[in-house]
């Protein structure tokens, strides 16, 4: 076998359409496009909004959908309930929640939540706590302190 004599095997290459090239492509005169109307010229699609005329849902809505607050601070909340998981009489910090699994991160500031009931006496620090958090601590005899962020 020579490098002239190379080709595709049967089938595997067909030749491409040539479409508005005369009756005997089998695609002439209206090239597939029907007769008439706008799709049928040059140039004749229309726009990927386009409705008709009518107005189109892009230009409905309005132009801005409100704002964003650069100054948000994201905190990671944690509930007083899952500190009845940590062993009465212990210090909480935001690396120990981080080593127990209970947070996700620690770049983030950590707030202590209000929500559920507290049974043991902790003494637990982190940057902010809710009112109802801090009232639940106290309340089981456990001590309270905010830490810098």
């Amino acid at each position: 076998m020579k490098l002239h004599e190379l080709q595709p095997s049967p089938g595997a290459h067909r030749d491409r359409t040539r479409s508005g090239r005369g009756i005997s492509g089998g695609r002439g005169k209206t090239a597939g496009r029907g007769t008439k109307g706008q799709n049928s010229r040059s140039g004749g699609s229309k726009r990927a909004y386009f409705e008709g005329g009518q107005l189109p849902l892009v230009r409905r809505l309005p132009h801005l959908g409100g704002f964003t607050n650069i100054w948000r601070v994201e905190f990671e909340g944690i509930n007083v309930e899952r500190l009845n998981a940590v062993p009465a009489d212990t210090e909480i910090t935001p690396e120990v929640l981080m080593m127990a699994g209970m947070i996700k991160s620690d770049r983030l500031p950590v707030k202590i939540l209000g929500d559920g009931e507290l049974d043991r006496a902790l003494s637990v620090k982190a940057q902010k706590f809710s009112a109802a958090a801090r009232a639940k601590i106290l309340a089981a005899g456990g001590s309270v302190e905010e830490i810098a962020w």
